[in-house]
């Protein structure tokens, strides 16, 4: 239970971080910055990540059997996740962790070809835990992390709307979650 109270606090925690523009509308460029930055990465993160580590470690009935081919799938899956969530953060740089006002839209690399790639590459690595460790427990906090994953992508898109013009045009251009197969991208 102590593992889906963290990870709801985390989320919620995580999803307010995602009002960048309101909050330096209400106290300005620098504090809005921080309140982001501090809803995101010190309450945030942290403590879904602590909440997501309980569930792992609870002891819950398995959903399916594990085999050697789902635990290899599932190592893929966190290891693709990881290596789009490394590249998207290559691009951002700062702005992954300190989101303002006065940044300019990324529109390169991963980018160019999803509009949330930490959120694709996470949504990936949480199917990889889940055919690592299926159990019950984790199947649920899987769950709830794929529906904050939508809400979060969405609020952070109401923000951009409010902090970057630009954002209206390349939303309908890239894909959000699923690179278009053969489709035009942008550079």
């Amino acid at each position: 239970m102590a593992a889906l109270i963290l990870l709801l606090l985390g989320f919620t925690s995580d999803a307010a971080s995602a009002f960048t523009a309101a909050f330096s509308r209400r106290w300005g460029k620098s504090r809005g910055r921080w309140a982001s930055f501090l809803l995101r990465n010190v309450l945030g993160i942290p403590v879904w990540v602590v909440g997501l580590g309980l569930a792992v470690h609870s002891p819950s009935p398995p959903w399916f059997t594990p085999s050697s081919v789902t635990a290899v799938l599932g190592w893929l899956l966190l290891l693709s996740g990881a290596t789009v969530q490394v590249l998207a953060i290559a691009v951002l740089r700062l702005q992954a962790a300190r989101p303002s006002v006065d940044d300019e839209l990324a529109a390169r690399g991963v980018y160019g070809r999803l509009r949330h790639p930490i959120y694709a590459g996470l949504l990936l690595q949480f199917w990889g835990i889940a055919l690592v460790k299926p159990t019950q427990m984790v199947l649920l906090a899987i769950a709830l992390g794929c529906v904050w994953v939508l809400i979060q992508a969405r609020l952070e898109e109401v923000d951009l709307l409010q902090r970057m013009p630009a954002y209206r045009d390349y939303m309908k251009q890239v894909p959000r979650f699923l690179p278009r197969v053969g489709g035009r991208t942008q550079a």
